[in-house]
């Protein structure tokens, strides 16, 4: 066989392989590599040698795809003034919430600051429920009264409207699955720009003192409002941060990194060795919220690297379909359910209705000990009634 030949032999080859990858999933199951964790405090840490099956693959592009969605859908609807007050958007940190959700068992709990719509969405809420939500109508997940900033769900305890403020109830969940004896796990979610906030340090310290089974994840995505991490912070490896509490980082742009680092967060944390710091390095596209533009403190040449550079979807989808984990046609058949779901939820929304004046005192107590709530002077009053059940009272 003279060289020509082998080398058009070889050529057909890598046609074929290209087309089977792109047209054809025929892998259950694939193994990848992970950038490497840092530790502090830590003589091992999480693998970086992590399987995936088709299912998974699947499951989280789907999962992260509609957060983007969603989000998307949240910001046209803010600018149409339809969504109003504080609008904090998760595009570019998808990887993160369904990396962590991928692990969490029943007895898991979550609480985070303000970018709360796609972690409502992972914990059980439907997509039109959050964006009724941020519409404000009855249908939303908290009856349209809490709106972008404060939507709950079971074993999700908010969105939190005040910086740093959820860190200490963060340790309080934890506290209260210690004391109860549940066996799980509370992530605690803050951003680099509260890491500084006092109230940090003081839940660390209570925490460690109890050893209370709490996971504290500092989300650097880089800017604290319209300040970098480097002008607000003396130290950002954040991660290093908690001093006598044990440390990781974790490339937050990469959901099988994040899934790792769940699990060997919610391992630690389980078998008694209290609390542990997760630092998890990703980036938002959009500005701090929705009255930010997001450029007058960085370049849009800047956002527009990392949207081709680190993005998490699209680096996770050319992964899976390299893998043969799934093909092209697959995951355009799903983009193309997702934003017909997302489109009808937004559709549905905007023709919701609001809740009427009798039912804003609704739901405020569990156990009320008076029935009348001050309105807004001492002469107007309101009369508390129950609406619906208490979701995360034992």
């Amino acid at each position: 066989m003279n060289s020509s030949s082998v080398l058009r032999k070889h050529s057909v080859k890598n046609v074929l392989s290209i087309l089977e990858s792109r047209f054809f999933s025929s892998t259950s199951e694939a193994t990848f590599e992970t950038k490497p964790f840092k530790l502090h405090k830590l003589e091992n840490g999480p693998s970086t040698t992590v399987t995936l099956s088709s299912e998974d693959a699947i499951k989280y592009y789907k999962q992260m795809q509609t957060i983007r969605r969603i989000e998307t859908a949240a910001g046209n609807l803010y600018k149409e003034k339809i969504v109003r007050g504080f609008c904090h958007l998760y595009s570019g940190q998808e990887a993160c919430a369904v990396g962590m959700k991928a692990m969490f068992r029943d007895t898991d709990s979550i609480i985070t600051a303000y970018r709360a719509h796609g972690w409502t969405y992972l914990m059980g809420i439907d997509p039109f429920n959050v964006l009724s939500e941020l519409t404000g109508r009855k249908s939303g997940n908290a009856r349209g009264k809490g709106g972008s900033m404060h939507m709950y769900a079971k074993n999700f305890y908010g969105g939190n409207g005040i910086v740093g403020a959820q860190v200490p109830l963060g340790a309080g969940i934890a506290l209260a699955a210690k004391y109860l004896g549940t066996g799980g796990v509370c992530f605690t979610l803050y951003g680099d720009g509260a890491a500084n906030q006092g109230q940090v340090f003081e839940a660390y310290n209570m925490s460690k003192l109890w050893d209370l089974p709490c996971v504290y994840v500092c989300e650097n995505n880089g800017y604290g409002m319209g300040t970098s991490s480097e002008r607000a912070s003396a130290s950002v490896a954040y991660y290093t941060r908690g001093d006598y509490v044990p440390g990781i980082w974790v490339d937050g742009m990469d959901v099988l990194a994040v899934r790792e680092a769940a699990r060997f967060a919610i391992d630690y944390c389980s078998s008694g060795k209290g609390p542990l710091v997760l630092e998890t390095a990703t980036y938002r596209y959009s500005g701090h919220s929705m009255s930010d533009p997001g450029t007058s403190y960085r370049t849009r040449d800047e956002i527009q690297e990392v949207r081709q550079t680190r993005d998490p979807i699209t680096s996770f989808k050319e992964k899976i379909i390299g893998a043969n984990l799934v093909n092209i046609d697959e995951l355009k058949q799903i983009d193309k359910e997702i934003k017909a779901q997302i489109d009808d939820a937004v559709k549905r929304a905007k023709a919701d209705t609001e809740i009427p004046l009798s039912e804003l005192a609704g739901d405020i107590y569990s156990k009320p000990l008076e029935t009348t709530v001050r309105g807004v002077s001492p002469f107007q009053s309101l009369e508390h009634i129950r609406v619906g059940p208490a979701i995360n009272l034992n």
